[in-house]
């Protein structure tokens, strides 16, 4: 039997309003359930008149057994590199567009909770990558990405030259627009624009996909995902370059930093409906047939 939950928090897309009617109606919902509510204080902002509880985000992961985010998959990004440290389940009402990760349907919201809070679901753990960027032998910047790091030009039309090692193994050197590390989950984001493959999300693994590379014959290559990958950016003085962390994160890179890329210590729980098939939603958001 899988756990029941007691006490959840609700996360709401940030800065869009729009979301306040299905927010009403999961409140609603839940405190019919007897399920106490925490909002999250990004959500109060822009959500007012809720009459719930309202804690920050470390608050909420300490206190609440479930997530509900409603928003995109970007909403339930931010909340998974939130929230990892917590081990608390997540669940993602889908409000975006393609919606890989967020994928109960406003529609059948309450259906598919009264499952999921009867202890009728499914579970999966999702390994995060840890990025950590080095100059001159310190540590300047680090954060997290469910989905991917990306070392990329920016402001220049002009390509960047990186060198790529793998557990110290030298892999490449790269002249193009840059270099997408990525897990599994981050498989059908920018990495699949990319042209690299889909992964499945239970796959210990990391795929390596460059971007508008100029020798055509630089592929993808996926890697066990317990290598650490450590990408330097070459050239002379200012480099036009930055690491983004799943879309969200930016840092400007300077000529000679090594982006350090290895699994971060925590992993995200994600929370399914029992019905849940990760290839069905493949077929349908890819319009497969």
């Amino acid at each position: 039997m899988a756990d029941t939950f007691k006490r959840a928090g609700i996360i709401g897309k940030y800065a869009d309003p729009t979301v306040g009617a299905t927010l009403k109606v999961l409140a609603d919902y839940l405190a019919a359930r007897q399920i106490e509510v925490m909002l999250d204080e990004a959500t109060a902002e822009v959500w007012t008149g809720h009459g719930l509880n309202v804690a920050n985000r470390e608050t909420l992961g300490q206190e609440c057994d479930l997530a509900i985010v409603v928003g995109g998959d970007g909403t339930l990004l931010n909340a998974a590199r939130s929230l990892a440290p917590f081990d608390i389940a997540l669940v993602g009402v889908n409000q975006g567009h393609l919606g890989f990760l967020t994928d109960v349907s406003p529609a059948e919201m309450e259906e598919k909770l009264s499952e999921i809070l009867a202890g009728q679901y499914n579970e999966d753990e999702r390994f995060l990558l840890h990025c950590t960027v080095l100059r001159d032998g310190e540590h300047i910047n680090e954060s997290v990405a469910l989905n991917d790091v990306v070392v990329h030009k920016w402001d220049v039309a002009r390509m960047l030259e990186t060198e790529t090692y793998v557990n110290g193994h030298f892999l490449n050197n790269l002249r193009s627009d840059g270099l997408i590390v990525s897990t599994p989950t981050g498989s059908t984001a920018y990495a699949l624009s990319g042209g690299g493959p889909i992964l499945q999300p239970c796959l210990n693994a990391i795929v390596l996909v460059p971007i508008c590379p100029h020798t055509m014959s630089n592929r993808p290559i996926v890697v066990d995902g317990g290598n650490i990958i450590e990408i330097i950016v070459r050239g002379s003085g200012h480099s036009h370059a930055q690491v983004t962390c799943d879309g969200q994160i930016n840092f400007g890179l300077m000529a000679g930093d090594r982006v350090r890329v290895r699994k971060a210590e925590h992993k995200v729980r994600l929370i399914h409906p029992v019905d849940h098939d990760h290839f069905h939603i493949l077929r349908n958001k890819l319009n497969w047939g």
